[in-house]
């Protein structure tokens, strides 16, 4: 093959790498609309267990297919066993979010996470990072308060509940790369649902009883039926979406991408529930936005491989 076909080829497939990671950002945001709508009367640790339910029945064909599980031992599921309980804890506390704050206003500042990630490798995989990219880390930060300062004096502490969530996911993201080098990506997100499922029901099972909206579990309507399967479809449909995103393109392509999910976040929220950032959150959106490609930036630029490499999507596991 000539090397004009070969650079043909590589064009084509990064080409459609960035259209299903355009795809896949595009309906992660729905996966929240549906659960703002189910949390009305569904706590928040049902949520995620719905979610993970299906995103395990949805990897299962796949994973026996390929004879992934082959591959399975103890050790890994140990490590598998962390990602699921940080997972879980991540999920169960941007939920809950959405019982008070607007879809966009947390998912905003949940992008603090490509920060929060960048630090945490420069302290545990020893990365070098320079004095530019941790003043992007602080002015994003900046970024974050100009959102979260109005959310604390409308809802408290809840509004620092998508931090948690992002801090999490960023431990999430470490764990995945170091992982991903030696294990199936599929396998990896079915032993993700497989665990999760696990940490939720035993959250549920210890919640039941105590009228906690966020742990008590409920028998749902069946439009809240309907509304858990619309959380576990469009997240399997994300998840997926995203593990060929980053089989056909570089991460550190196809990462600038994932900031358009707050603005088709801003548009779902704003059809389906009329909300819609007032000009000081805008103004931390962008700060935020804008931070973050900064940084992707210098990695693609500097580092061999950028902080933000993992095989699977950290928005929809």
């Amino acid at each position: 093959m000539s090397s004009a076909a070969t650079t043909t080829n590589v064009s084509s497939e990064v080409t459609m790498g960035l259209l299903l990671m355009f795809l896949s950002v595009l309906v992660s945001p729905i996966i929240d609309i549906f659960a703002k709508l189910a949390i009305v009367t569904i706590p928040s640790a049902e949520i995620t267990l719905a979610r993970f339910v299906v995103q395990a029945l949805c990897m299962l064909p796949v994973v026996v297919l390929r004879r992934s599980w082959a591959a399975f031992t103890w050790r890994q599921s140990g490590y598998h066993a962390i990602r699921g309980a940080i997972i879980t804890i991540s999920m169960v506390s941007f939920v809950a979010t959405l019982k008070y704050m607007s879809v966009a206003d947390a998912i905003a500042i949940f992008f603090v996470e490509p920060i929060i990630l960048t630090i945490l490798s420069s302290i545990f995989l020893k990365e070098t990072i320079g004095w530019r990219r941790y003043t992007a880390c602080g002015v994003g930060f900046l970024g974050a308060m100009l959102i979260i300062q109005p959310s604390f004096q409308e809802v408290g502490f809840v509004a620092l509940l998508p931090v948690v969530s992002a801090l999490c996911i960023a431990i999430f993201a470490l764990m995945t790369r170091v992982l991903s080098h030696r294990e199936d990506p599929w396998a990896m997100q079915f032993q993700t649902g497989v665990w999760g499922m696990l940490f939720c029901a035993i959250l549920l099972f210890i919640g039941q009883g105590t009228g906690s909206d966020v742990f008590d579990p409920v028998v749902p309507s069946a439009i809240a039926l309907f509304y858990l399967a619309g959380v576990g479809v469009m997240a399997a449909i994300a998840g997926i979406l995203g593990v060929y995103a980053y089989r056909s393109a570089p991460a550190s392509t196809l990462a600038p991408l994932q900031y358009f999910e707050i603005v088709s976040a801003t548009i779902f929220a704003w059809l389906v529930f009329g909300d819609f950032p007032d000009a000081i959150k805008w103004l931390g959106i962008l700060v935020i936005i804008a931070s973050g490609l900064y940084i992707l930036l210098r990695e693609r630029r500097y580092a061999s491989r950028p902080v933000s490499d993992t095989s699977e999507s950290t928005r929809a596991p």
